[in-house]
């Protein structure tokens, strides 16, 4: 899959997920074309690299800094973003594609993050 860090708009609605009926990305304006989705093939959440913080680096002893600035919880352990992976194509006659779609709960934003088409 080639990696992207592009912004999309989403429009949810109710698709086929692998266990059946899900409320997700129905279609998706990318690069200026409307994608609509055929099929949810996974959906999972992501956390922020909560091990790579300076407060978890403290706790294990390879911080040596130990200010109260560096045990307070940073935003990338509140970090979060919702996947989906979906079979998508933008016309009855084309092939498609399989997309990677994130959801950031920090802001709301949609982005398209990786492309198999």
């Amino acid at each position: 899959m080639r990696q992207y860090d592009d912004p999309v708009e989403v429009r949810r609605g109710h698709g086929e997920g692998p266990g059946g009926p899900v409320e997700g990305p129905e279609q998706f304006l990318w690069r200026g074309r409307l994608w609509k989705v055929r099929a949810i093939l996974a959906h999972w959440v992501e956390t922020g690299p909560w091990w790579q913080s300076r407060g978890v680096r403290t706790v294990i002893g390879t911080d040596v800094e130990t200010s109260s600035a560096a045990q307070a919880p940073s935003a990338d352990l509140l970090a979060e973003r919702e996947l989906w992976r979906v079979e998508a194509g933008h016309g009855a006659d084309s092939a498609g594609g399989v997309f990677d779609l994130a959801f950031s709960w920090d802001d709301g934003a949609w982005q398209l993050v990786a492309c198999a088409d």
